[in-house]
C-alpha cells in the first residue's frame, strides 16, 4: 500500500469512542509527592501515542494507572469500549525484559496463556506465532542467558502480543539498548502495529524515538506531572530510515524538542 493510501486510510478511521479516557487524573504518593495533576487524555483505537517528558514527570506513573497497576488519587480512568469479560485486552512491556531465567523463550511467551488456562498445544502454537512475528523463530528453545539485550526485549514483546491485546502499554522498553538495536526494534514495532489492530501507549524520554514512532506525542512536565502539549506528528506510515533523515522528521523533532524544553523550564520554575 502506498504511503498516501495509508494516510488516507488513517483519516478514514471512524471517530469512535476513545479506547481509554483519563479525566482529571491525579496521583499523590504516600510521601506527599504530587506525581500527577489534572491529566485529561483520550486515546483512540489503533493510535500510536507517546508520552514524552523529563525524568520524574509522571509518564510511567500515568502508564501504570492506565494499566490498573495502582489507583488514581483523584479523577478517573475510563474504558468506554467496555473491556468487561476481556481480561486480556491489555498488555504491558516493562523497561526490563522480566523473563524467567529458567524457562526457554517459547515457555516465557506461553506464560500468560498458561495462566489463562489455555491448552498447552494451543498455547505453544500461539507462542510460536508470536516469536515468528518478532523474528525469533530460530530461538524458541534458547534461554534468556543465551540471548542479547535486544532479543530478550523481543521475547518480552512477543509475550505481550501473544494474548492479542487491544492496548499495548510500553514503558521505555528500548532505553537500555544500543542505538542500532533500538532503531531496528522501532522499525519492527511499527510494522507489528501497522499489521495489527492494537493501540500503543509508549513512554519515552527520547524526542527522536517519539517522532519516529508516534501519531501523537503527549508532552509532560514534572512536579506536579501534567500534560503541557499534545503534538500531532503528521507524517505518513510506513516510516523507515528515509523518514529518519527527511526534512519532515527534522521539523517534527524541532517542535517536540521545543515542547520538551518548555517542559523542563516549567519544571525549573516549579522546582
Amino acid at each position: 500500500m502506498t504511503a498516501f493510501a495509508n494516510a488516507a486510510k488513517l483519516q478514514e478511521r471512524p471517530a469512535t469512542r476513545p479506547v481509554v479516557s483519563c479525566r482529571g487524573v491525579a496521583k499523590v504518593f504516600s510521601n506527599g509527592t504530587l506525581a500527577l495533576q489534572n491529566v485529561d487524555l483520550d486515546i483512540k483505537h489503533h493510535q500510536f501515542v507517546s508520552l514524552l517528558g523529563p525524568s520524574g514527570c509522571g509518564k510511567s506513573t500515568l502508564l501504570r494507572l492506565i494499566a490498573g497497576l495502582g489507583e488514581p488519587s483523584a479523577g478517573e480512568i475510563d474504558w468506554p469500549a467496555d473491556r468487561e469479560g476481556d481480561a486480556h485486552a491489555l498488555s504491558f512491556v516493562f523497561q526490563e525484559p522480566t523473563l524467567m531465567p529458567w524457562a526457554t523463550a517459547i515457555k516465557n511467551v506461553m506464560l500468560p496463556l498458561k495462566i489463562a488456562r489455555m491448552s498447552a498445544d494451543e498455547a505453544r502454537g500461539r507462542a510460536a506465532d508470536a516469536l515468528r512475528l518478532v523474528g525469533l523463530s530460530a530461538f524458541e528453545n534458547s534461554y534468556p542467558r543465551e540471548l542479547s539485550g535486544g532479543m530478550k526485549m523481543r521475547v518480552s514483546i512477543a509475550r505481550a502480543l501473544v494474548t492479542r491485546p487491544q492496548v499495548l502499554l510500553m514503558d521505555e522498553p528500548f532505553a537500555a539498548l544500543d542505538e542500532i538495536t533500538r532503531f531496528k526494534l522501532n522499525n519492527d514495532l511499527l510494522r507489528l502495529w501497522q499489521d495489527s489492530n492494537f493501540t500503543v501507549v509508549f513512554v519515552t524520554h527520547s524526542v527522536f524515538e517519539s517522532v519516529f514512532l508516534s501519531e501523537r506525542i503527549v508532552v509532560m512536565a514534572a512536579r506536579p506531572g501534567r500534560i503541557i502539549e499534545d503534538i500531532e506528528v503528521a507524517a505518513p506510515y510506513p516510516r523507515d530510515n528515509d523518514y529518519r533523515t527527511s526534512p519532515l522528521y527534522n521539523e517534527h523533532c524541532r517542535s517536540a524538542s521545543a515542547a520538551l524544553e518548555s517542559a523542563m523550564a516549567h519544571h525549573a520554575h516549579h522546582g
